[in-house]
């Protein structure tokens, strides 16, 4: 299933992991095991945050994905399911016949 995770990095945890180069490794980290379709970084609600796009495999990796942003970077997450406009329009079409 196609989700979006948004991190929401805390300031200052984060600006620790900027100056002794751990944010750079777990942001990378966390790429690899995504392997995301979109990756995004920059600044929301006063801080720091990272969006990514990627398919879940099964509602077990939630621990795996989360916790290294959690306990790495005091982030707050939201993981939720969304779509692209080809999944959209599958869905549309399936409501009609429905």
């Amino acid at each position: 299933m196609r989700v979006m995770l948004r991190a929401r990095l805390d300031t200052q945890i984060s600006n620790e992991a900027i100056k002794n180069g751990t944010l750079q490794e777990l942001v990378q980290t966390v790429t690899e095991r995504l392997k995301p379709e979109a990756a995004y970084f920059g600044p929301c609600e006063g801080g720091r945050h990272c969006t990514f796009v990627f398919d879940m495999q099964d509602s077990s990796q939630l621990p795996t994905i989360a916790e290294p942003l959690l306990q790495g970077l005091g982030a707050k997450i939201e993981i939720q399911p969304v779509m692209n406009s080809e999944d959209l329009q599958k869905g549309l079409a399936a409501l009609q016949r429905g």
